[in-house]
Order: C-alpha cells, then structure tokens, then sequence
C-alpha cells in the first residue's frame, strides 16, 4: 500500500531537509520510496514543498494528485495543500503561523506550535525536525525510531553537533498537539 506525504513551508524551513530526513527513514526500515522537490527560484522566502510516496512494493509514480498527509509550515502553505488532502486524510498545521480553521470536514486536521516548540528549545531552525515528531504522533507508518536514524544519517559526521538538538525536536512535538 502506497502512502503519500508533502512537507511544505517557505524557503529557509528545513522542508526539504524534512523530506530528506522523513525518505531515510523509510529506507532505514527497508520500504521503497520516492521524494520529489519543488521550489522556486527564490528559494529563501518562497514557498517550497516535497513530496514523498512510500511503499512495501514497487511506488507506481512521484507525482501524485492528492496525498495522504500534508505537513504545512505556514499559513499560505496551508491555504494551497490543505485541497490536495484526501478525503480521511490529514493535514498537520503549524499552529503557530497558521490560523486553526477547518475549511472541509472529510478530512483530520491536527494542530502543533511547532515554532513555539523549536523557539523553546532554543532556536526555531528545528521547527522542521518538530514536525518530523508530529507526524509520527499522528501516521502509523512513521515510527520515531527510524526518524532519529534517518536524522543521523542525513545529518551525518559533518553536523553530529547537531544531532542532540534535532533528537530533543523530534520529542517536543509530543506536547501541544489540537486535534
């Protein structure tokens, strides 16, 4: 069975190294996996999004119409993907750029202070590993055990002074969720 994700925010959120995190960890755990990047040439201060699918067999295509999950960092991020959610899905909001409506009723809607969570401890650059934590607490599929790996491995021997920080991030995201 496929399962769909998209991770999106503006330009300097850590979105796509989210993605990159959340795609090794499902490798990590030996299912297959796409993950596709989208930006514009901004970067910085633009929006940006990635989209992962992940499968225990072959993933059939990148692109997808709709997705499963969609974690959005900021409110316009919300207002474009919060209509690719599929019916019964779920859209993971941080609470504290984004307003907590629900403009459908066919799907979860989950709310967390992720910058509030990453400002807590210390900086907001981890608000994207925060959602990371979030997600895990929402998706029976991701597990925070291979999370942690896959932050390890992305993060690897060049930044491991980093790695402390973004395993506490993972954990914030327990506290303060809005279902």
């Amino acid at each position: 069975m496929e399962t769909n994700f998209i991770f999106a925010g503006f330009g300097g959120q850590g979105i796509l190294l989210a993605g990159t995190i959340l795609a090794n960890a499902f490798m990590i755990e030996g299912k297959n996996v796409t993950w596709y990047p989208c930006y514009g040439a901004e970067m910085r201060g633009g929006t940006v999004n990635c989209e992962i699918v992940v499968s225990d067999s072959e993933v059939s295509s990148v692109h997808k119409q709709d997705t499963d999950y969609a974690i959005v960092l900021n409110q316009q991020s919300f207002d474009r993907f919060v209509q690719r959610v599929k019916a019964g899905g779920t859209i993971v909001a941080n609470s504290t750029l984004v307003e907590e409506t629900r403009p459908r009723n066919d799907i979860k809607y989950v709310f967390v202070p992720m910058t509030k969570l990453a400002n807590d401890l210390g900086t907001s650059k981890v608000t994207n590993v925060v959602s990371l934590g979030a997600l895990a607490s929402v998706c029976p599929i991701v597990k925070k055990e291979f999370l942690a790996k896959g932050v390890e491995k992305v993060l690897g021997a060049k930044k491991k002074d980093l790695i402390p920080l973004n395993m506490k991030a993972l954990e914030a995201s327990s506290e303060g969720a809005v279902v």
